[in-house]
């Protein structure tokens, strides 16, 4: 069986219907596809749900981590770790596909072997039109630099344990993959031929990477960070991933009792900070936890008249980097606990939540 899995959140239903609608029309029928929203917002999740009841094919999960960063590995995971042998077929929202896209990947299936596809992308204009495949217009081609989309034998994927969970946010993640599956033993060829897929228009993911404090959560370089994981990966040869654990998702009862802990609070200065990050966090007793962190208020006149004598002045740290600095530390040492993390940008506050 060919299982087409889609990674989600928080997208517009108008272009998860043209992609769906266009396997709808797929000459072969023998596939299913694991839509896994990975944490879209309550009321838009209950609007794709329906959405993916209409289609036979398809099976809709969701996963209760709306309140922590975007994981595409983690979605993916989630799915393959489930399957039974076959093929899997790392889909997007975006995509539009060929009548006969199907058929052709079927055709292409080798337990031994991977393939990732060329991708027409289209204007912003030209994504919103409801048209026959053949009469989109297409602005400009990906080439084998753009590896996502590709079709992979599950049992190959899951000798890997899976995509590298460390990748969060956007980058690299499809890159790796190629990467260790060639390390193991599968050639990753692009099949150019013909386009056989079709990219709906959105804003790029890297243009949108804030430098201020945001309640949509963001790091700070993150698409670098990636990348410097990536390059490591390949000087190591490295092929499996993920040792602790994989495709862990936090059940809804998990996340529910993370809003029964008491809130602590604790101020943005360096030494309280670093306490908390180095000494705090890896040594919490087994329970939930909640902890504020909240900017130090300004200086009376008391302690200013003190900094001017030359008293010691404890440093702060900037809110967004404390941001920064406190989800790459739940991404390097504790994205396989339930957590949530959420940020007020008027007050300004960053508010953890988590499960030991």
């Amino acid at each position: 069986m060919l299982t087409l899995i889609y990674p989600y959140r928080n997208r517009n239903l108008a272009r998860v219907k043209r992609s769906l609608d266009s396997l709808k029309s797929q000459s072969e029928q023998s596939f299913k596809v694991a839509f896994v929203d990975y944490g879209s917002r309550p009321e838009l999740a209950s609007e794709i749900k329906k959405l993916l009841d209409t289609y036979g094919f398809a099976t809709y999960t969701y996963h209760p981590v709306q309140h922590q960063p975007w994981n595409k590995c983690k979605a993916l995971n989630s799915v393959i770790k489930t399957l039974e042998g076959g093929y899997c077929f790392v889909a997007d929202v975006d995509m539009i596909f060929h009548p006969d896209f199907i058929a052709r990947a079927k055709s292409m299936q080798h337990p031994e072997k991977a393939v990732y596809f060329k991708v027409g992308f289209l204007s912003e204009v030209e994504s919103a039109k409801n048209l026959p495949y053949s009469e989109y217009k297409i602005k400009f081609e990906s080439d084998e630099g753009a590896t996502g989309l590709t079709l992979m034998p599950v049992d190959a994927a899951k000798k890997l344990r899976g995509f590298d969970e460390f990748y969060h946010f956007w980058g690299s993640e499809d890159t790796d993959m190629h990467v260790r599956l060639k390390y193991s033993g599968i050639p990753v060829s692009f099949y150019s031929e013909e386009i056989l897929l079709l990219h709906q228009h959105h804003v790029i993911y890297r243009n949108k990477e804030d430098k201020a404090l945001t309640e949509e959560l963001r790091v700070s370089n993150i698409v670098r960070i990636n990348h410097r994981h990536l390059q490591t990966g390949i000087a190591e040869g490295r092929s499996t991933v993920n040792p602790q654990a994989w495709g862990m998702i936090p059940s809804r009862e998990d996340m529910e009792q993370l809003a029964h802990a008491e809130v602590e609070v604790i101020s943005n200065a360096a030494d309280e900070v670093d306490e908390f990050l180095y000494a705090r966090l890896p040594q919490l007793k087994k329970g939930v936890h909640a902890f504020k962190f909240v900017q130090k208020k300004n200086k009376g006149a008391k302690q200013l008249i003190k900094q001017s004598l030359g008293k010691h002045n404890i440093p702060a740290i900037d809110m967004k980097q404390l941001n920064d600095r406190i989800l790459l530390h739940l991404i390097a040492f504790h994205r396989n606990v339930p957590y949530s993390f959420v940020v007020d940008t008027k007050e300004p506050s960053i508010e953890l939540r988590i499960k030991c």
